[in-house]
């Protein structure tokens, strides 16, 4: 243990100038990546600092990595500030699309800052200038520095919504040093018993099995609204290919656009929603490259003259699900254990899934169970459990409205976490300390 934190820091001082290069990359498609710098290494500004220090009450740490760890965090943020009225949000991310997301969850008093690199002279930044009462992370998001700076610190940590798979815990059982440091005293909220029973394994000083966040997020009305516009305007069949994903060169939209029965896509509108924005010029092109007349979404609203619309945009999943009569939820189709069905559930749609689902194992295995789902073996599969629900209308709507109460059968997980957020943190959460504390 005592060698295994300095080889792990060595290892990131390494990759540190890479990790850069990577943001400077990335900045060209999203142009948030190159602001705010200096937060990566645990310097901020003087505003940011105020701006956390002004205002009487607990700050509360939440880390929530990106987009879809915000989305759910939304839930849990609001069911804290009904506990706490008084309490501070200090809100950190990694991606932009999660910064993004998540500037519209903040209030007067509160701060949004990236989280540093996991080294420890940044931690030991980020936890001096801010000083949180709690940090509560969402998911997966486990650093050996920041567990280690924040025993130091007295933090408490608090793993929200918590989620490990076979495949990771044994990846972190390979390094049993790191573990210890990582997940010892650590207090989770996982979202099965089984994700519960692997993290205990790690020793987490205390698991609790409460539930999933994703299913208490309720999907905006306006955007089911404008979704619901979309489908009257495209006159025809809706099918959605969401959250598609690459890896090592290979890309789902290759692997689907490859079995596409022409016969099919004659029917129905295809609308294609890649995972991450810097893939939408790529998959527009690839799109193009095979003959399909692409409109985007960024460009134009869909018609009934239109075959393939891009969703080139954020915030909206709510929208392109509303209007698709069913979809295929991606990171499934190659091994990369699959995206959130949960939120396509709630809008009442229907989906189909791809064969790697250990990102949420439990969740898939209970829609298909609920018959809000059915499960692809490969790409050909997929479109033929598009045909047949298009073909079965009456069954196409059973499975909407199974989705749909599927959805609304798990939720509560919210109420639940927070109850155990302020039980574990105590009395440090309900205090009105002076301003700069």
């Amino acid at each position: 243990m005592k060698l295994a934190l300095p080889v792990y820091g060595l290892l990131w001082r390494m990759a540190l100038p890479f990790a850069l290069l990577r943001l400077w990359w990335r900045g060209r498609a999203e142009p948030l990546y190159r602001q705010h710098w200096g937060e990566r290494l645990g310097w901020f500004g003087r505003t940011s600092v105020a701006d956390a220090v002004a205002a009487n009450g607990p700050l509360i740490w939440v880390h929530a990595v990106s987009l879809g760890e915000t989305r759910a965090a939304a839930a849990l943020i609001e069911a804290l500030r009904e506990r706490i009225p008084h309490m501070r949000l200090l809100l950190t991310h990694m991606t932009a699309t999660g910064r993004a997301a998540g500037a519209g969850l903040l209030q007067s008093g509160d701060v949004q800052v990236w989280l540093p690199y996991d080294l420890p002279g940044p931690m030991r930044r980020f936890l001096r200038r801010f000083q949180p009462r709690a940090a509560v992370l969402m998911e997966t998001e486990v650093w050996p520095n920041l567990a280690e700076q924040c025993r130091r610190a007295g933090v408490p940590v608090l793993l929200a919504n918590a989620r490990l798979s076979a495949r990771s815990a044994s990846r972190w059982q390979r390094w049993p040093s790191l573990a210890r440091v990582a997940w010892g005293g650590l207090f989770a909220a996982a979202q099965t018993p089984e994700d519960a029973q692997r993290i205990q394994a790690l020793g987490a000083a205390q698991v609790q099995s409460l539930g999933n966040l994703k299913f208490d997020m309720r999907p905006d009305p306006a955007l089911l609204q404008r979704g619901a516009q979309w489908k009257s305007a495209a006159a025809r069949p809706v099918l959605l290919l969401a959250s598609t994903r690459e890896q090592g060169g290979k890309s789902e939209e290759a692997l689907l656009l490859a079995a596409l029965p022409a016969k099919l896509a004659q029917r129905a509108l295809l609308v294609w929603v890649p995972r991450h924005p810097q893939r939408f010029d790529a998959v527009a092109q690839l799109l193009a490259d095979r003959g399909y007349a692409v409109q985007r979404r960024s460009a134009t609203a869909p018609t009934q003259n239109t075959a393939v619309w891009l969703g080139d945009s954020l915030g909206e999943m709510a929208a392109y699900y509303a209007m698709s009569d069913a979809a295929f939820i991606g990171g499934s189709l190659l091994p990369l254990g699959g995206q959130n069905l949960i939120e396509a559930c709630a809008c009442g749609c229907p989906v189909v899934l791809g064969p790697s689902q250990f990102n949420f194992a439990s969740a898939a295995q209970a829609a298909l169970e609920a018959g809000a789902a059915v499960q692809a073996t490969d790409a050909s599969e997929v479109w033929a459990a598009f045909a047949r629900w298009l073909d079965d209308s009456a069954a196409r709507q059973r499975a909407g409205q199974n989705a749909f109460a599927f959805a609304a059968a798990h939720q509560g997980s919210a109420q639940r976490q927070a109850d155990w957020i302020v039980e574990i943190a105590g009395d440090a959460l309900r205090q009105r300390p002076d301003a700069g504390q």
